[in-house]
């Protein structure tokens, strides 16, 4: 199994973020997360399209956009538009979520459902098939730097498990709190991909705690 390693960008200074993203290639990042927070599904406000079109530009690696909005249909076509390779939005925030996913893909971008900490894992029952990937936030969204809830690592066994069931092979990526010290129960429990923001853009050395994320990582992979 690969783990790949995200770099959040909102943990990054936001006044360099060409030099966040400089850091996140030469450090082997796999993606880059980039959360958008429109200030109504989360009390946060981040960035929208002309910012993400400038991410675009500015790095080669994948840009894995985690959209906190309300109703994301209807700006999903800005954030295609804008470059974005992953989207994901959340189970809470639209009504439509077959709908999304489906406009994602045919969008040419690989197609996510996020799921807070209050919301059950058998809230993506009826979507297996259009996911090319499931995201469980292990804080709850809208701030960088928050505590780990050691509760989602269950829940990414969970989501694993059922995924299995519905016949699809679905990674499961996390974030939120991630670090050194629960990377490995988190790839142990079935996580692919790591999401991580203060455990990298808040180190003196954000190269070398890419590095070490890794390896902490790769423990889980060998359990």
């Amino acid at each position: 199994m690969k783990v790949r390693i995200a770099p959040s960008l909102l943990s990054a200074d936001f006044a360099r973020l060409a030099d966040a993203l400089q850091m996140a290639e030469e450090g082997g990042a796999d993606l880059v997360h980039v959360d958008v927070m429109d200030g109504n599904f989360v009390a946060n406000l981040t960035i929208g399209p002309p910012v993400v079109s400038a991410l675009r530009r500015a790095t080669r690696l994948p840009l894995d956009v985690h959209l906190m909005i309300e109703r994301p249909e209807t700006t999903l076509s800005q954030y295609l538009d804008a470059g974005a390779d992953w989207i994901s939005v959340h189970v809470e925030a639209t009504h439509h979520l077959q709908r999304c996913l489906d406009q994602v893909r045919r969008g040419g971008a690989r197609a996510g459902a996020v799921v807070n900490p209050a919301t059950p894992a058998e809230a993506l029952g009826a979507c297996w098939g259009d996911l090319d990937y499931a995201v469980v936030m292990s804080v709850n969204p809208g701030w960088g730097g928050q505590p780990f809830l050691s509760s989602s690592i269950e829940k990414v066994r969970r989501l694993k498990d059922r995924a299995r069931e519905s016949g699809v092979a679905v990674p499961i990526e996390v974030d939120g709190g991630v670090g050194v010290d629960n990377a490995a129960s988190l790839v142990a429990a079935g996580a692919e991909i790591l999401v991580a923001g203060s455990a990298i853009y808040g180190q003196a050395d954000p190269l070398g705690a890419i590095a070490r994320l890794r390896e902490a990582a790769l423990e889980g992979v060998r359990v």
